[in-house]
């Protein structure tokens, strides 16, 4: 509350302190639309080089103040979201009147392509850009969620609802089995680390650190001509963040302060108090017990129930939260120096009990030019996070599965303190029995220096620095020894620190031969070294629960050390071509050499080639309503390393023999161990129609992996179990499609973007393998990760069973009839975690100050398998507490049908893993909305500020599903790797977050 208070008051200082100024000279007009002379409302009117500023009224009326030398010698800078900017020399003029054309024009943005950047009307590989525009007024947790539904092709997903946990980013689909699926990442040109470095089996996300309002623009190489020039680690597409930068001018001064509150975006229906009697007292007489059902629960509820209580154990799984963000920036500078600075402060709490995450950082981005030709800079960003977490999904501690208690147990007993007497250990010892923190300092940056040697050749260098410290420190008291089997309590600590450094030097040259012929290309190499210490160490037994240190422990139980390092080189080289504007070629290639792979196969060799053709600038196509058509086609070859980093050698270990020290070996070597390719293929259209106020594209592509990094069987006479072999192919292959409307222009504005994919994954060959991970399987001739389990037939009409289908072992055959015997039949590919399309639409609108944003995510097709359902939905089995249908839709008597057994106590009938726990994992949902309103000009003036917003915007507001789980945005964060996706056990639902700020301008 203390720090709340300083916030609120620093901001109230910054809103009402103004200082005053007198001007001499007055400069009033009227901005209209160039297409149909309408006022346009909200228009920006800058002195340039300064901060000071205006904007039009309702009517497109303006009215700025000016020295009188800036009347007779400044510049006004006229801009507004869909029209041309426009620069007007004063010259002592009172009244200038301006017409702003619309801003129609959007291929000719400049994206980022790696080593380099392009207008995006010349680009002929496939990148899909995200700009801060289209995420500002969001509040965003991580990064990630800016590309969420707005990148075609790429899948993100969140494994549950605890801050800071993992997340998973698909480009194009899963292109490996073993090796990382997860994209590359480039922030300011220099790849970052992204390895899970926790330890207590629930994922955290590295990307964390960042702070997303420091990122100017997303884009995400997808295809191989676009990504091959980073070769080597390209196959998973290429996320590249460029952050913020300054301009030349006076400075501009940025506050921004919300307050955030969560909920859970569902609530699972289990039973109240009498239905949970009522159907264990049916349970138990259905398998013929004639014991009473309260001598069971006496037994197994620990004597302390009461057949009157309902209690919502689900609902003791959440906490009132208010988180809250300040975040401070400031840019600016001149001709010769430009700057940005920024600092924030993010402090959440979770809607789950027990979780919070806080972040602070700091980024100073630099740049200073010494000559006409020479300039250095630096980009530097300092964060320190700490996540006070939760257990993972499958830990009895984790808060989800309180909801697995009996409604007729009390959670508090009549003096207080908290029931010892559960059917379950009481999950809520945890929260004040315990603590597991996770702390991270993270120092991200780069140095770099340009030179030019000539107008058209330019060198530059840079030197990045990735070090990433974490500790995670864990003490469990001596009231929850039922967790840890500890009676005096443990505590563990361990120290990971993961140091990259990188330096690359590359040669820029663009030149324009005649009037047709245009040349730009970049040659260059890279060394990347990355090196990770950790040590840990367990203990128990301490005098007290005041001791928490590991050095107040009696009994040192565990420790362990090491480091790891590994090495990437690369020569790099690109060239773009372009005939008349016209006719264009990209060729670009990589030679990279790492250190994990065999020496006889160390290097690869990564090539691409694309063309473009806009045909919109050849004669023979005049077309009116078409302002702009081109065609692209792209082949290469992008690689995987993402495997350990001694994979390919003879390694021993250290062991113990007859008491004495030893070596013993560990692993045996394979020297022909290579990189994993994909060969990938892309054709395109990019269009543009009435003026661009329509523009979208269209791309088809097809992606095979090859050689395949797989740890495959062996022989034991070998010594060994298994190995690390190139085998085996899949492969992924898709349909993207996205538009982009002007639908209005003038006083009122309303913009839409929409992108839809469809991506199909196959695995072709694996040399006979299957491979499996829990319930998925990498098999053959199917989708990664399909879910392998019995067929479910329902409940027998006659006698209430619980049945499966008998298939034969080709696959699914329901004419060889049913079983209530799981044992007689065997498994099946039952259903695949992988979407059929994914896509996004987004809504904007702006009128009198007023602006609306309403973006919508979709995920179709993909199924989920309830993990959890053994024992939530098993017909009454067990005591756990059962889900509503369990009650509502159970079979009862000869002749009902339904999918819902007879209830049997401890029968377990037609509870073994089927595809009875298989759920559409389809969605529509609200991922954000943003409303909010900006100040009239003539109010902000007066308090001296440039600009004043208040807003609102709320996350996951709605969704609309057919999943009977808690939430569709799942995979359980016990799972790792690329098969094992798709299952929601007891996992935490994703927040509906409630956001309420404040956005000044100086």
């Amino acid at each position: 509350m203390k720090k709340l208070l300083l916030y609120c008051s620093s901001l109230v200082l910054l809103f009402f302190v103004s200082t005053g100024f007198t001007y001499a000279q007055t400069v009033s007009g009227t901005v209209i639309s160039a297409d149909d002379e309408s006022p346009i409302p909200g228009v920006t009117i800058l002195l340039q080089g300064t901060n000071k500023g205006t904007a039009t009224n309702i009517d497109g009326e303006y009215e700025i103040e000016l020295t009188d030398s800036e009347f007779e010698n400044g510049i006004l800078v006229f801009s507004a979201v869909g029209f041309m900017e426009q620069q007007v020399s004063v010259n002592g003029r009172s009244t200038i009147d301006i017409e702003l054309a619309t801003d129609t024009q959007l291929l000719d943005e400049v994206v980022v392509t790696g080593y380099g950047s392009q207008i995006k009307e010349k680009v002929t590989g496939n990148i899909a850009s995200v700009s801060s525009e289209d995420f500002e007024t969001v509040s965003l947790n991580s990064f990630e969620e800016a590309i969420q539904g707005r990148a075609s092709g790429v899948f993100v997903q969140a494994d549950n609802g605890k801050l800071g946990g993992g997340i998973t980013v698909r480009v194009r689909g899963t292109a490996s089995v073993n090796a990382s699926s997860q994209p590359l990442y480039v922030v300011d040109g220099i790849p970052v680390n992204t390895t899970d470095l926790s330890s207590n089996g629930s994922p955290t996300n590295p990307l964390a650190d960042l702070n997303p309002n420091d990122i100017e623009s997303i884009e995400i190489l997808k295809d191989a001509s676009a990504s091959a020039i980073y070769g080597s680690r390209a196959s998973n597409g290429v996320v590249l963040i460029t952050t913020k930068s300054g301009r030349s001018g006076d400075a501009q001064f940025n506050v921004d302060y919300s307050l955030s509150t969560r909920t859970p975006t569902n609530h699972k229906e289990f039973l109240n108090g009498q239905q949970y009697y009522d159907l264990f007292d049916e349970a138990r007489a259905n398998v013929g017990i004639t014991t009473p059902i309260d001598a069971y629960f006496d037994v197994y509820l620990g004597g302390v129930w009461d057949p009157e209580n309902n209690v919502d154990w689900e609902d003791q799984a959440y906490q009132d939260n208010l988180s809250q963000s300040l975040e401070i920036s400031t840019s600016g500078g001149n001709d010769q120096t430009q700057y940005f600075i920024s600092g924030a402060f993010d402090d959440q709490e979770g809607h789950i009990i027990g979780d919070t995450f806080n972040r602070i950082n700091g980024r100073v981005n630099l740049d200073h030019q010494f000559t006409d030709r020479f300039d250095i800079g630096v980009n530097m960003a300092l964060t320190r996070t700490l996540n006070e977490r939760i257990p993972n999904d499958n830990s009895f501690a984790t808060p989800i599965q309180l909801a697995a208690q009996s409604p007729l147990t009390p959670v508090y007993t009549e003096d207080g303190t908290l029931n010892m007497n559960t059917l379950y250990n009481n999950g809520l010892l945890y929260l004040d029995g315990t603590n597991y923190d996770t702390e991270v300092y993270r120092t991200l940056g780069k140095a770099f220096a340009r030179f030019e040697i000539t107008p058209k050749i330019r060198v530059q260098g840079e030197f990045g620095l990735d070090l990433l410290d974490q500790q995670e420190k864990a003490w469990y008291g001596s009231s929850v020894f039922q967790f840890t089997g500890a009676n005096n309590g443990s505590a563990f600590l361990s120290n990971d620190r993961i140091r990259t450094m990188i330096s690359q030097a590359y040669l820029e040259y663009n030149d324009t031969y005649g009037s047709d012929h245009s040349l730009d290309a970049v040659v260059g190499t890279s060394y990347e070294n990355t090196l990770q210490e950790f040590n840990s160490v367990s203990a128990e037994d301490f005098p007290n629960d005041d001791f928490t240190q590991i050095s107040s422990a009696t009994t040192v139980t565990a420790g362990t050390g090491g480091e790891t390092e590994y090495s990437f080189v690369g020569y790099f080289a690109r060239a773009n071509y372009s005939f008349k504007d016209t006719y264009l070629l990209t060729l670009s290639g990589r030679v990279d050499g790492s250190s994990r792979f065999g020496e006889d196969n160390r290097y690869g060799f990564f090539p691409a080639v694309s063309a473009g053709w806009i045909l919109s600038n050849e004669d023979f196509l005049d077309v009116e309503s078409l302002s702009f058509l081109k065609l692209r086609a792209s082949a290469g070859v992008t690689g995987n390393a993402a495997i350990g980093n001694f994979s390919s050698r003879n390694l021993y270990g250290a062991a113990g023999y007859a008491g004495r020290s030893a070596l013993e070996p560990d692993q045996t070597p394979n020297p022909a161990l290579k990189w994993e390719t994909a060969t990938q293929y892309n054709l395109g259209v990019d269009f543009g129609l009435f003026s661009d106020r329509v523009s979208g594209e269209v791309d088809v592509y097809l992606k095979k992996s090859e050689d395949l990094l797989l740890d495959v069987n062996i022989p034991i006479t070998s010594g060994f179990t298994e190995q690390t072999r190139n085998v085996g192919s899949l492969e992924n292959k898709g349909f993207e499609f996205v538009v982009n409307s002007i639908n209005t222009v003038g006083a009122f504005k309303w913009n839409t973007t929409f992108n839809f994919s469809i991506n199909r994954n196959e695995i072709t060959n694996i040399d006979g393998q299957v491979i499996s991970d829990g319930r998925n399987r990498a098999i053959e001739g199917e989708p990664i990760g399909v879910f392998y389990a019995l067929e479910w037939a329902g409940a027998d009409p006659e006698n209430g069973d619980g049945l499966y289908y008998v298939n034969s072992p080709e696959g699914k055959d329901h004419s060889t009839g049913t079983t209530n015997n799981p044992n007689a039949a065997n498994q099946v590919v039952i259903g695949n975690p992988n979407p059929d399309f994914i896509g996004g639409i987004t809504n904007s609108f702006a009128y009198k100050g007023f602006d609306l944003s309403l973006f919508f995510q979709f995920v179709y097709g993909n199924e989920i398998y309830n993990g959890g359902g053994v024992y939530q939905a098993c017909s009454a089995c067990y005591f756990d507490n059962q889900t509503l249908d369990q009650y509502e839709d159970r079979w009862q008597e000869p002749g009902d049908v339904t999918d819902v057994p007879q209830a049997r106590l401890f029968d377990f009938n037609g509870s073994a893993q089927s595809s009875r726990y298989l759920s559409d994992g389809s969605y529509l949902r609200l991922k954000n909305l943003s409303f909010g309103y900006t100040l009239p000009s003539s109010l902000s003036e007066k308090l001296s500020i440039n600009r004043a917003r208040i807003y609102f915007t709320g996350v996951n507001l709605l969704t609309f599903t057919d999943y009977d789980g808690w939430d569709p945005e799942v995979n359980t964060d016990i799972n790792d790797g690329n098969i094992a996706i798709g299952e929601d056990f007891y996992s935490a639902p994703q927040a509906k977050i409630y956001t309420f700020g404040i956005s000044l301008g100086f």
